[in-house]
Parts: structure tokens; sequence; C-alpha cells
């Protein structure tokens, strides 16, 4: 008998620390009943949110393992498209360069266009018959806003 009362005063000292102990024995086991009920609820609220949080953890790495596949795919058509501009940019052209002047035939050129340009001097353009000069141009020089006024569609 004497060891039962010491374990409930034990109880007692557990559920309520720092109180003075409870001597009515159906007291003590109510309040050991409510102290297990709650951390029942409490256990299986954790159970519910771990649950909750492993289910998310599944969405978040099968959104990860997407963005890696598309991570590569624009990684593949970035170097497809770098390989495609190398090879534009090494492909030669197809109109020759123009000649070179000699250039004495240019300081005559010069000096005669000067004289007549007030003294302005002024660089000779050199063009290919039948060869338009624009695609030597950058296109940021080409103006286009009077071509349908110049040169109407044909039908």
């Amino acid at each position: 008998m004497y060891l039962i009362s010491v374990r409930f005063l034990e109880l007692c000292a557990v559920l309520e620390p720092g109180k003075a102990p409870k001597m009515d024995k159906s007291a003590i086991l109510n309040d050991a009943i409510r102290a297990v009920d709650e951390l029942r609820s409490e256990s299986q609220k954790l159970k519910e949110s771990n649950e909750s949080l492993q289910e998310k953890i599944k969405e978040l790495k099968a959104e990860k393992n997407e963005l890696r596949d598309e991570k590569q795919k624009l990684k593949v058509e970035k170097e497809s498209l770098e390989q495609q501009i190398k090879f534009l940019n090494a492909r030669p052209s197809l109109v020759p360069h123009p000649p070179v002047i000699p250039a004495t035939a240019l300081s005559t050129f010069t000096a005669a266009q000067g004289q007549a340009a007030g003294q302005k001097l002024m660089m000779p353009v050199i063009g290919y018959p039948g060869f338009p000069m624009w695609q030597f141009m950058p296109p940021s020089n080409i103006d286009t806003s009077d071509d349908p006024k110049s040169c109407p569609p044909v039908a």
C-alpha cells in the first residue's frame, strides 16, 4: 500500500511540477488521463503535419527534376544555336570585296573631287554593276521609309 501511495505522489509531481502534491488519487488519475489525451492529440497532429510535409517534399522533388530536364534541353538548344551562329559567321561572303584602288588613282580622284565640291574631301564609292551597295552598310544606316514611293510594288 505504501508503494502505491508513493507512486501516486510521483505521478502528481510529474503532472504538475512545482505545485503542492494532491492527496486525492482520483484527481491524480483524472489529471494523468487528461495529460495522456493531450499528448495523443498532439502526437496525431504531428503525424498529420509530417505526412503533409512528406507529400510537399515529393512534389518539390518532382518539380526539381522537371526543371533540371528543362535546363538540360535549353542548354542543348543554346549550344546548337551557338554552333549555327559560328557556322554562319565562318561562311565566306558570296560577293567579293571591292578591289584595292592604287594610291595614285585615289589621290587624283580625291583632288579632282575636292576642287569640284568646294575643297571638301570625299571618299569614292566603288560599286559593282548589278550589285546593290546596301549589303555593305550596317542595318541601322539603311532608311527604307521611302521605298514604297520610289519603288512601288509590281502587281
